[in-house]
């Protein structure tokens, strides 16, 4: 049998809309939906309530079990490069704002994911 897809939320169940109504006559009830195709966190909620939900719920236990972040994380100038496309004039670029630095790149560069510059001396 395999596994349904039912939203995560903890209070999805509350919510009185039509689509959630189950059940027969005398004996109708609301119901957990369906996770939606939208693909709310991970695929594991309806909707962004449902997936709020659980976060106000949840989130802080997670946070504490899984790591909290303590200090801040930094993006050093050399590792700051990132791939940016000019929509206004077609153009396709190499970018890093912290050197105040656009170096233009071919369409098939801008589109190739594995694709890095040498940007040492620039």
């Amino acid at each position: 049998m395999s596994e349904l897809k039912l939203c995560q939320g903890n209070k999805c169940h509350q919510y009185n809309t039509k689509d959630r109504i189950r059940g027969s006559q005398g004996n109708k009830h609301y119901e957990t939906r369906r996770r939606s195709s939208f693909y709310y966190g991970d695929s594991n909620f309806c909707s962004l309530n449902c997936q709020n939900d659980w976060f106000y719920e949840y989130g802080n236990k997670a946070i504490d079990h899984f790591g909290r972040i303590t200090e801040a994380k930094k993006v050093e100038c050399d590792s700051a490069w990132y791939k940016e496309r000019d929509w206004r004039n077609g153009g396709f670029y190499y970018v890093n704002d912290l050197l105040g630095k656009k170096i233009p790149i071919t369409n098939e560069q801008y589109s190739d994911e594995n694709y890095t510059i040498n940007t040492s001396g620039q």
